[in-house]
């Protein structure tokens, strides 16, 4: 039961012929076997999630409305608050720190029937594409435990690909959804800002950093994203999804991308790519045409933004972590380093990186007045060894700093529009390729769309250390 999609595990909840209790325990033998070796999940609330399924039952028993992900397992990025969980943001500062309060993205999920199982791993402060810290140590990556799951929702990824949770719960400032999923073989989306409210956050404006969820298959990403979706009062930029209808309804039917026009772009961060992940991805953006997509090769430069987007990551982590200031010896050296470098702006470095963001979209929005998606490799470099903060090198140039390595990601926060990362294929040595498809504001709908397609005419299978 534990191979079962989110979307099936509901369907047994509904129909009766599979109870909360059930599932959730054999998701739990699943964790026990797993987890072990990969250290994705890193606090369990074993003892709370059984109260909630035996709830989710009682409620099932007695005829009750019940909600898209009733009784369906999930795990919360452990920077993301959980009332009664230990939320330790990856740092021993917080190492036992117990929420009052559940962050408005969990409390939908409940209110949506999922049972909250425990937290995923990440980097001290999610800072970091590699998903390791002090408290609780390095998660490994299920197709191979010598390398990283990524970062910084790799917990999340890991545990979704090793079959020890259908959801996960994540957040995306440069990377951290995108990246992990990459890595991991699983499908994780960044919804555009302001459509799953970031309450709480000590920057209630900002469109960068937002809440999304990881799944195995597109279907699932869009069964979570109903439920986390909408307008908030406590999130001033939230709102209401524009489409109509459930977004797994329309996932369910689709079945080609007629009127779809698609550009694929190898490199759009001007770093280079290996041989061996463009090879994968192309061959899957152009197998679109299978499913009667209009798939055209394309050149799209957005390498200018990467100083931008340095600059505008800086302002962030200083305006973030504003009360820390005069604290950064008791951070990490990442986080401390992003706040440092942050520091040494000046406003006419912020000002001309706001204007060069302004550039970057138009780039985009003129490009997407001629095609509907723009399809490129999620990451450059294949999972690196997980003792390793960071890859240091593409094709054999060097990089300058440890968030290079990861700007066709970036690039995309940076202007705030949607995106997913869906396995494109396998490597030789048997690794996962994510490629990422990446639409206007508001096209959810068809991103995942395509990820289906890609999903389903490249399987993966199995990561070997699933549970």
């Amino acid at each position: 039961m534990n191979n079962m999609s989110a979307f099936n595990l509901a369907r047994l909840v509904r129909t009766k012929a599979a109870s909360p209790v059930e599932i959730l325990k054999v998701h739990l033998d699943a964790i026990a076997r797993a987890n072990p070796a990969l250290n994705a999940i890193c606090t369990l609330a074993a003892e709370q999630a059984m109260a909630a399924a035996e709830a989710a039952e009682d409620g099932v028993m007695r005829g009750r409305a019940l909600g898209p992900l009733h009784g369906v397992p999930i795990g919360i990025k452990d920077v993301t608050p959980t009332a009664g969980i230990r939320t330790t943001y990856g740092s021993p500062l917080y190492a036992d720190h117990v929420p009052e309060e559940d962050a408005e993205v969990v409390t939908r999920l409940k209110a949506a029937g999922a049972i909250i199982v425990g937290k995923t791993n990440t980097p001290e402060f999610a800072t970091g594409a590699n998903t390791i810290n002090k408290v609780f140590g390095a998660t490994r990556n299920p197709w191979d435990l010598r390398l990283t799951a990524g970062g910084s929702t790799g917990g999340g990824a890991a545990a979704v690909a090793a079959r020890m949770l259908p959801l996960a719960e994540g957040t995306d400032l440069g990377c951290s959804l995108r990246v992990p999923a990459a890595y991991c073989g699983v499908v994780g989306l960044r919804p555009t800002a302001g459509l799953v409210p970031n309450d709480p956050e000590p920057l209630p404006w900002d469109p960068t950093l937002v809440h999304g969820p990881i799944a195995r298959s597109a279907l699932d990403v869009g069964l979570m994203l109903d439920a986390m979706a909408g307008a908030s009062a406590l999130s001033p930029i939230s709102f209401d999804a524009p489409w109509r209808g459930a977004m797994v309804r329309m996932l369910e039917e689709t079945h080609d991308l007629r009127r779809v026009s698609i550009g694929y772009a190898a490199d759009i961060a001007g770093l280079g790519v290996d041989a061996e992940i463009e090879r994968v991805c192309r061959s899957a953006a152009l197998g679109l045409s299978q499913a009667h997509a209009t798939v055209r090769e394309v050149t799209i430069d957005l390498a200018d933004g990467r100083d931008a987007y340095q600059v505008l990551r800086g302002e962030w982590m200083v305006a973030h972590y504003h009360d820390r200031l005069d604290h950064l010896h008791e951070l990490g050296p990442n986080l401390a380093g992003n706040i440092e470098s942050g520091l040494a702006l000046t406003i006419r470095d912020v000002a001309a990186a706001e204007r060069n963001r302004t550039e970057i979209w138009h780039r985009l929005r003129r490009f997407f007045s001629e095609f509907d998606l723009l399809l490129t490799p999620t990451v450059p470099v294949a999972p690196f060894p997980v003792e390793k903060n960071y890859p240091d090198e593409i094709g054999g140039k060097k990089l300058d700093n440890y968030t290079a390595w990861y700007a066709p990601a970036f690039l995309i926060s940076l202007i705030s529009l949607p995106a997913a990362s869906v396995p494109a294929g396998i490597t030789d040595s048997g690794l996962p390729v994510g490629i990422q498809i990446i639409g206007p504001r508001c096209a959810e709908p068809s991103i995942l769309a395509c990820a289906k397609l890609i999903a389903e005419q490249n399987p993966i299978g199995r990561s070997p250390h699933a549970a």
